[in-house]
């Protein structure tokens, strides 16, 4: 039990600092682009000493890592700071980041059922037809963009056949108007990482047909389905599970495409506002928060890998 704490806390402490690594590295990435935060929220007609005033405002005046520092030390009382029109982050994520990780997470959810059901059907006649067909058109899928999914999806989903609204409608409370609207966005999300992890699984299950024990149980003449659900899909397991959290992040990234062709109401725009504002706080304040998200779907498959390949220690 130990063993097991002590490797928890390592695997935290290390994702902890590969988040903290990523979010200076947003604070100077904003601070590269030309211009800055006082300028892109200036109002027609301001003057270099209203600008300068609000440049000390806004504390552009302080170095960068002076900033950063001063923005980091806000995180552990869930702090993310003030943007550079004065509003809360906190509070402007609120309303757009719920939706976001409702249609990560379905995504992630419809890949993993796809994406597992694939590389098992594929495993099961390996060299096949199914197989071969399995593995070609993963290999097609997983090299398109999630806007070129997006686009291909409104055309024939939408356009052609009227089975799904082409764009997300809001309801009073700000969330979407119906659930069919999250069908395109959510599909344009997961298609091209279905076709990576069917990938994974597949060659996950073939190592562990290779196993000595797989011998046995066919030589045992257990029912093919058993060995498969039971003896091979097991042994797969941290490599699928290390799969679909790598996914995670990729369909994060994704989102804000996804958000902006479907007109979703996340974090896509949000983001894209913060990058033309300049605004360093409120761009790491999204990182931040979906940066938490990923770290923690990464540890937890760090900890299924852990205890399923005898990690322990």
């Amino acid at each position: 039990m130990a063993g097991v704490l002590i490797r928890a806390g390592g695997l935290v402490l290390r994702r902890a600092l590969m988040l903290a690594a990523l979010l200076a590295l947003v604070f100077a990435a904003v601070e590269l682009l030309p211009g800055d935060a006082a300028r892109a929220t200036s109002e027609r007609g301001e003057t270099a000493a209203d600008l300068a005033a609000r440049r000390s405002l806004l504390g552009l005046d302080r170095p960068l890592a002076v900033r950063f520092w001063d923005w980091m030390s806000g995180l552990p009382a869930g702090d993310l700071g003030v943007s550079a029109r004065g509003e809360k982050v906190t509070a402007l994520l609120a309303g757009p980041f719920p939706h976001t990780l409702l249609l990560g997470g379905l995504a992630l959810l419809v890949t993993a059922a796809v994406s597992v059901a694939l590389g098992c059907w594929a495993a099961a006649r390996p060299g096949g037809a199914a197989d071969r067909a399995v593995t070609a058109s993963a290999t097609a899928v997983l090299a398109l963009p999630e806007f070129v999914v997006a686009v291909g999806l409104l055309l024939v989903l939408s356009s052609w056949t009227g089975w799904f609204p082409a764009v997300t409608l809001t309801g009073a409370d700000g969330g979407v108007a119906d659930p069919s609207m999250l069908v395109l966005p959510v599909l344009a999300l997961a298609v091209p990482q279905i076709g990576w992890n069917t990938r994974i699984v597949r060659a996950a299950l073939a190592d562990q047909a290779r196993a000595p024990h797989l011998e046995t149980a066919v030589l045992d003449g257990l029912p093919p389905r058993r060995v498969l659900l039971f003896h091979l899909l097991p042994g797969a397991l941290p490599t699928v599970a290390a799969g679909l959290a790598t996914s995670t992040g990729m369909l994060f990234g994704g989102a804000v495409v996804v958000e902006t062709v479907f007109n979703h109401p996340g974090i896509g725009t949000l983001l894209t506002g913060a990058v033309t504002d300049r605004d360093a706080p409120l761009v790491a304040g999204v990182v931040a928060v979906t940066g938490a998200v990923v770290t923690g779907v990464l540890l937890l498959a760090d900890l299924v890998r852990a205890r399923f390949e005898g990690g322990r220690a």
